[in-house]
């Protein structure tokens, strides 16, 4: 076998794997919820403890839910609260619950043809993003072309609603001290992936502003971002 053909397959083994990952990272999107929060002020954590219970009677006990409430008790021991030994003890009950619908189809159409051009891009990309370049191969300067590819593109796919609910009540006197939602709309749902990231899109500024609702975004690093409305 001759050097040239032997380089070649070695680049062909090294571009493989190479592909793969730019595509899997081309595709990551950072995780996104609308967070509404409404707050009186909360006592100030020196001493505080607090406990998490299921708001939703049947999920009390569950491994799951159990699951969940250590994330939710991170973050709550993150802004200086000490997690109590039990309910009965805690200066805070923290009622948290979740959930994730059974999903709609949404149909998006764009006239990537099955040989656009990857740098430059479909036509319908164009008018959602206001990209430059937006236009299909086989669509360029206002003609189609059957053999250079373009035509609609069109694909289903499933959308799932998940969200979570979160209260704190002083239990010396029942008094509501927080109320919080966060929801968001992904194609996945798998609980134990989304509320992790909408227990931290609501835990991001906490408490926020009381009567607000902001757009919460989670990079792919792992950092939050509060956009300044």
């Amino acid at each position: 076998m001759n050097t040239a053909m032997t380089s070649l397959k070695s680049f062909a083994r090294l571009a493989l794997p190479l592909a793969m990952v730019v595509g899997v990272s081309a595709c990551a999107t950072p995780f996104k919820a609308d967070v509404s929060r409404f707050a009186v002020q909360l006592p100030a954590p020196q001493g505080q403890t607090f406990a998490v219970v299921a708001e939703d009677p049947k999920l009390a006990g569950g491994l799951e839910f159990a699951l969940y409430a250590d994330v939710v008790a991170k973050e709550m021991q993150d802004l200086g609260y000490t997690r109590a030994a039990s309910p009965e003890t805690a200066n805070l009950l923290v009622r948290f619950d979740y959930g994730v619908d059974n999903g709609r189809e949404r149909v998006r159409t764009d006239f990537n043809g099955p040989f656009g051009d990857p740098f430059i891009g479909g036509f319908g990309r164009f008018g959602r993003f206001g990209g430059f370049g937006g236009f299909n191969r086989g669509y360029a300067f206002g003609f189609y072309d059957p053999f250079l590819g373009g035509g609609p593109n069109v694909r289903s796919y499933t959308i799932y609603t998940s969200g979570i609910d979160l209260k704190i009540d002083r239990t010396a006197d029942g008094q509501r001290l927080f109320e919080g939602k966060a929801e968001a709309v992904s194609r996945s749902n798998r609980l134990p992936n989304l509320v992790p990231n909408l227990v931290d899109a609501i835990f991001t500024d906490f408490p926020g502003g009381s009567g607000e609702t902001v757009r919460i975004t989670i990079k792919d690093d792992g950092k939050t971002v509060r956009p300044v409305e």
